[in-house]
């Protein structure tokens, strides 16, 4: 196992449009770091000097992952989560792991400090919520469905199944706001 740290790592999993930015969003709010796998794949594209669609967006993480491994970006997020963790905060997030292969990392690395959260929503909310958000990198319908199959292929579908902690995002942000804050309550209880 890999280096022992004081803060709980907690990984957010969710297929496309699930709710994982809002809910980093709300974790800053309680003053939580939340680092983000999917702002490492935009800065790589940014630096290969790529414009963010849903194209390029797919084509430099799977140049990543079949150049470097499924794990790259688990690889390349432990040195900035372990900087963190010695500043003795209690809880870090990392938004947007969808592999198995970046769970492993995770898991040799911290062991029982790292957890799985897992944010489940219905396909139709996912891309309603993917059409009013408006990145670049999303695209149309098609390219929706080929990001579900992409991450399907990653093993994402079993991370979320396999999370230890999961939550139901088809309701109103006040109920997913609510949900969070009864799973951060679990989740301190356990620091």
């Amino acid at each position: 196992m890999g280096t022992s740290l004081d803060s709980k790592i907690i990984a957010i999993c969710g297929m496309p449009g699930s709710g994982k930015g809002e809910l980093s969003r709300l974790a800053n709010q309680q003053g939580i770091p939340v680092l983000s796998m999917g702002d490492m794949i935009r800065a790589e594209a940014k630096n290969r000097g790529l414009e963010e669609t849903p194209g390029n967006i797919g084509l430099v993480v799977v140049s990543l992952r079949s150049q470097f491994g499924e794990q790259v970006l688990a690889e390349r997020l432990v040195p900035s989560v372990e900087n963190l963790s010695y500043t003795s905060v209690p809880i870090i997030m990392i938004e947007g792991i969808r592999g198995t292969a970046e769970a492993e990392v995770f898991k040799n690395q911290w062991g029982r400090k790292f957890s799985l959260l897992a944010i489940i929503s219905d396909e139709e909310k996912r891309w309603q919520r993917i059409l009013k958000r408006g990145r670049g990198e999303d695209g149309d319908r098609e390219d929706f469905a080929t990001r579900n199959t992409r991450e399907r292929k990653w093993g994402l579908a079993d991370l979320i199944e396999n999370a230890e902690f999961k939550l139901e995002n088809n309701s109103t942000l006040e109920d997913l706001e609510k949900e969070f804050q009864t799973c951060l309550s679990t989740i301190k209880s356990m620091i």
